[in-house]
């Protein structure tokens, strides 16, 4: 008798274990997959540089640009150019500009990616708005630069080598309490 118990103790401890374990995974698995992905290139995700390379090929890619804003962000949001022509290992600086239509604060976190997901590993931002939350003011408007580069190992990668166009895109999210935030202007229902 006293066998079965310890046996049913240890079956109890082991799941209670596993339990515990496949809670802590559910918690790591978010922030071990943008690890993933940020290291990986995997999904589009774009790499972060802090130099540019040293040398700059003599072929040009378009780098197009794609906005976003996500329904429960009262936003504008756009790139200032629809799409750059830059050399492989040049570096560009394109603006985006973001409006707040509220009457108070909102903050807002970019999203982003490109397409084809392959040259994610091959895209590096040396600055972007996106690397941090952005707050603006009631009514106020921003200009928010990026800075990136196409690296030159691009062209040594089969299955990119061949790439003419890149997206690159960003969709705007509330990043704060939306409840203390008043409805854009635009949104507000009418009396009638």
């Amino acid at each position: 008798m006293a066998g079965r118990r310890d046996k049913r103790g240890l079956v109890a401890l082991v799941l209670a274990g596993v339990v515990a374990g496949m809670v802590g995974l559910s918690f790591a698995a978010v922030p071990l997959y943008r690890l993933f992905c940020q290291q990986t290139g995997y999904g589009g995700t774009t790499q972060v540089a802090t130099v540019a390379p040293d040398h700059i090929l003599d072929r040009t890619i378009k780098v197009r640009f794609d906005t976003n804003v996500d329904k429960d962000l009262p936003w504008q949001f756009g790139a200032e150019q629809r799409s750059v022509d830059l050399k492989i290992g040049d570096t560009a600086l394109v603006f985006f500009k973001a409006h707040n239509n509220t009457d108070k604060p909102v903050s807002g976190t970019a999203g982003f990616n490109v397409a084809p997901e392959s040259v994610g590993r091959y895209f590096k931002k040396i600055e972007c708005f996106c690397f941090k939350q952005q707050t603006l003011a009631a009514g106020q408007s921003i200009d928010m630069p990026v800075t990136f580069f196409v690296d030159p190992k691009i062209v040594e990668d089969e299955s990119t080598k061949n790439i003419e166009e890149i997206t690159l895109s960003y969709t705007f999210y509330r990043s704060d309490d939306p409840s203390d935030v008043a409805a854009a202007p635009g949104d507000r229902a009418s009396g009638s």
